[in-house]
């Protein structure tokens, strides 16, 4: 007779520390699981986890109270209809096509370069404090057209609010930090807004003080508030996210030597990172009407945790899952980065993530400039570095030892 094993606790040490064996658990096991210290519902597997992106009956309503009031106002993840259409259409285009390539690439190929060369000549160094940390939000920063004086400030902010969010004891103290720095940041940005209002720039701040989409215009809420998503989701996801990739690469000497010989292969070694890995382990959904899903029926109303590390490892979707390999079948790096994705890192559906173009192409400078910069690189300490975190997850630090190449330029492929 089979034993049943114990419905995992997603606020255990054990759970923090290594959550794929619990995530396994629930999938196999309780693929709709009632988490008492969360009071809420756990899905697990990839099929429930893309229908609650992709369903209408699943609402965003949680934001109400799990981002709202770090950010100071109602953001795009929690909006719908019209309201949400008409507000990532002010926003999207500075995160797309032309205005990416042209205004804001340089912006971060420059980024990239300069943390580089803080380092370029060094023998070892941690590419997560040194590198991964800073560059996605000097690169937003610049977009914004901030003050880089400041950066030390906006990161502590921003580190403040995802605290908030990724809150899932309800720590006190967590909450009040993300509250203070949702106001102190708001303070902040709106002197800096009205300026921009009455003087605009080509920065990305102005576009959004000027945009106009169907008699629409942002207010100084909204733009604070986005402002406030922009460093938390754009920072915290991207940092992880490059960080992982070049740990995973280092430790598969032979997906590194691809990669370097073939550069187009950046694309699918970050999309194979977001399923492997991906930085967001978690969202939370609440359906508008009673739902059935694998292993039973979510009431009304009820908070449904997504986990979203858990589908991109199921083994009803993806095979070998808990292997990293960036020539897999499976994934579709042409559509990692869009609604259409084949992961669920990015959520998919009317709330798929509306930076993963800017993510993909600050992960694609940054990991280009790296290996242009370095022809060898290894773990410093020997061993490949864990990860740590519940709601994100990624490497705190990423010792590497270094071997410069010929001042950051490309050898010639084999």
């Amino acid at each position: 007779m089979t034993t049943l094993p114990q419905p995992p606790d997603i606020l255990s040490p054990e759970f923090a520390a290594d959550p794929y064996p619990a995530y396994r658990i629930l999938r196999e096991h309780y693929p709709l699981f009632h988490h008492p210290g969360t009071d809420s519902f756990l899905i697990s597997r990839y099929e429930d986890v893309a229908r609650a992106f992709r369903d209408p009956v699943f609402t965003s309503d949680n934001y109400e109270w799990q981002l709202e009031p770090a950010h100071g106002g109602r953001t795009l993840p929690q909006m719908s209809g019209r309201e949400h259409a008409v507000r990532r259409a002010l926003v999207a285009p500075a995160f797309r096509g032309r205005e990416l390539r042209e205004k804001f690439l340089p912006v971060i190929e420059r980024n990239a370069r300069e943390l580089i060369d803080t380092f370029r000549d060094a023998a070892e160094t941690d590419l997560v404090a040194r590198f991964a940390t800073r560059f996605p939000i000097n690169v937003i920063v610049d977009m914004l057209g901030l003050d880089r004086a400041d950066h030390d400030r906006l990161h502590g902010w921003y580190a403040s609010v995802v605290g908030f969010l990724s809150n899932l004891a309800q720590d006190p103290e967590i909450a009040d930090a993300g509250l203070r720095a949702g106001r102190e940041l708001a303070a902040y940005l709106l002197p800096i807004i009205q300026e921009r209002r009455a003087a605009p720039g080509d920065d990305l701040l102005s576009t959004l003080c000027t945009a106009e989409v169907e008699g629409t215009r942002m207010n100084d809420q909204d733009i604070t508030s986005f402002v406030s998503l922009l460093l938390a989701a754009g920072g915290e996801t991207t940092d992880k996210a490059l960080a992982a990739l070049v740990r995973h690469l280092l430790a598969h000497p032979d997906q590194l030597a691809a990669v370097r010989a073939d550069r187009s292969l950046i694309p699918a070694a970050f999309a194979e990172t977001l399923r492997y890995t991906p930085p967001v382990q978690m969202i939370m959904r609440q359906p508008a009407a009673e739902v059935t899903l694998s292993g039973g029926t979510v009431p009304a109303g009820a908070t449904v945790t997504c986990l979203i590390g858990s589908a991109n490892r199921d083994e009803r979707h993806y095979a070998r899952p808990d292997t990293f390999d960036v020539l897999r079948g499976d994934l579709t790096p042409a559509t990692a980065f869009s609604a259409a994705a084949d992961h669920v890192a990015f959520a998919l559906g009317r709330h798929f993530c509306v930076g993963a173009l800017l993510a993909k192409t600050e992960v694609e400078v940054a990991v280009n400039q790296l290996l242009d910069a370095f022809p060898a690189m290894d773990f410093a300490e020997g061993t490949v570095p864990a990860d740590a975190g519940v709601f994100t997850r990624g490497p705190e630090r990423l010792r590497v030892r270094l071997v410069p190449g010929n001042d950051g330029v490309r050898a010639p492929e084999a």
